[in-house]
């Protein structure tokens, strides 16, 4: 009798850590969650004169769609609109833990474009005809065009990280009048053959560290270099992620889990509400299930083969996420007014985030002037 009142005294207390657990944590988030982001401040602590940072939701295309807007001066300096990576992941929060210094620069708009994030939040589960590639290239030069109205611009800069890359250097091909530059982060050529790529790197550079354990995984879940269409092969993609930031060749070189270095940081974010959180990552999960497939078998190298303004990629030597010489060779073929490679010796796959102290110099010395003078030297 008293053996079954002390196992039911600590299942009750137990049961109370985790309920107190669980309450803190819900009480963390929610403390942690705002329905505006933070303004822009200056040294003596004081809103900036003429800054702007602000949530909103605009309707682009018959579709009310969500964005972050910051910038340090809306009359002096351009705009620039960012296309987050993934086929739906936000990169706003990210930017709130690394401060990539875009907003020093330009006005920066992060759109969450269609399915994704904030427009995710106000449009759930939208119906699948809606959610394309070329909807996403529609969408963008809507958004630009409303940027332009907006703060009364010509033209707008234009960055795209990793699978934004795929609508963003479509976008200024299709209209390269609205933009004064296209700046490709971690650029993807034929994101297909480069998955192949990076299998056989992380395979081989796993045999000779001697890690048995993820060399096994991968064997088991590979070869994928006979694999030339999609979808790739199902025990791959469960292995991939853990496998590239185990490495340092994935999101950026210190992130060594998704889970602490993405998932966390996402739920953290003082500018978004619980409800938009969520929206963040059913979002991802509902648009990878419709547009990973399509988008990694789509070649820009037979889609894209001129643009006509200023292109930039920004690329990490460590980067195996997206292959760092099929970008180069991409941006060698391609044929533009300037065109500029640049090399960060120090990052994987987000250079934004890693190097942005050498990031914000080229900005400054080449971009805003429309040069390519510290670029890399690429054959013509």
């Amino acid at each position: 009798m008293l053996q079954i009142e002390a196992t039911t005294a600590t299942s009750r207390i137990a049961l109370s850590i985790v309920a107190l657990s669980l309450g803190t944590m819900v009480l963390l988030l929610w403390t942690s969650s705002k329905r505006q982001p933070r303004p822009i401040l200056d040294e003596n602590g004081q809103v900036m004169e003429g800054s702007i940072s602000e949530k909103r939701f605009v309707m682009i295309n018959g579709v009310q769609q969500g964005m972050f807007i910051r910038g340090r001066s809306i009359i002096d300096n351009p705009v620039l609109l960012f296309l987050h990576g993934g086929t739906a992941m936000p990169e706003y929060f990210l930017d709130q833990k690394y401060r990539s210094g875009l907003e020093e620069y330009f006005t920066v708009c992060w759109w969450e474009r269609r399915g994704a994030g904030l427009s995710y939040s106000v449009n759930p589960m939208q119906p699948v005809e809606t959610l394309t590639i070329e909807q996403w290239i529609s969408d963008t030069i809507q958004v630009t065009n409303y940027l332009r109205r907006r703060f009364d611009k010509e033209k707008i800069f234009l960055m795209a990280h990793s699978g934004g890359t795929v609508i963003g250097i479509q976008a200024a091909a299709q209209a390269p009048e609205l933009y004064a530059a296209y700046i490709g982060v971690g650029q993807i050529s034929y994101q297909l053959q480069s998955e192949v790529l990076s299998y056989d790197y992380m395979l081989n550079k796993y045999r000779e560290m001697g890690n048995q354990s993820m060399a096994q995984q991968l064997e088991a879940a590979g070869p994928i270099a006979m694999s030339s269409s999609v979808p790739l092969p199902a025990a791959y993609m469960k292995v991939r992620d853990p496998a590239m930031h185990n490495l340092g060749v994935g999101t950026t070189r210190d992130m060594k889990s998704v889970i602490s270095g993405i998932f966390m940081a996402s739920w953290m974010c003082r500018d978004y509400t619980l409800r938009e959180k969520l929206a963040l990552w059913r979002g991802k999960f509902f648009c990878d299930k419709i547009l990973w497939d399509t988008m990694i078998a789509m070649d820009l190298r037979k889609i894209i083969r001129e643009v006509e303004l200023p292109v930039y990629f920004f690329h990490g030597k460590y980067d195996h996420t997206v292959s760092y010489s099929m970008s180069k060779e991409f941006l060698n073929r391609l044929r533009a007014p300037v065109k500029g490679f640049y090399n960060f010796h120090n990052s994987a796959h987000s250079p934004l985030f890693e190097e942005p102290t050498k990031m914000k110099q080229i900005i400054q010395q080449d971009i805003l002037v429309g040069v390519s003078c510290l670029a890399d030297d690429m054959p013509q």
